[in-house]
């Protein structure tokens, strides 16, 4: 499994974990819904700055979005 797909299906479990919509997360995280969507799917490889809004957003350390 790739790295991308591996966060993506961290951050999905995270957020269906709180539960949050990819729409409540993206407004926390300040970035689109369609993003969220994108790297959930593991079609993105998500930038540093932007695994830190996640993590801010869903209240867990970056290093978690990474395991």
């Amino acid at each position: 499994m790739t790295t991308q797909k591996r966060v993506g299906m961290k951050i999905k479990r995270l957020r269906t974990d709180r539960p949050m919509s990819q729409e409540a997360l993206a407004q926390k995280a300040g970035i689109s819904r369609e993003y969220v969507a994108r790297l959930e799917g593991g079609h993105h490889d998500p930038s540093l700055s932007t695994l830190m809004k996640l993590a801010k957003a869903l209240k867990v350390k970056v290093g978690e979005l990474l395991e």
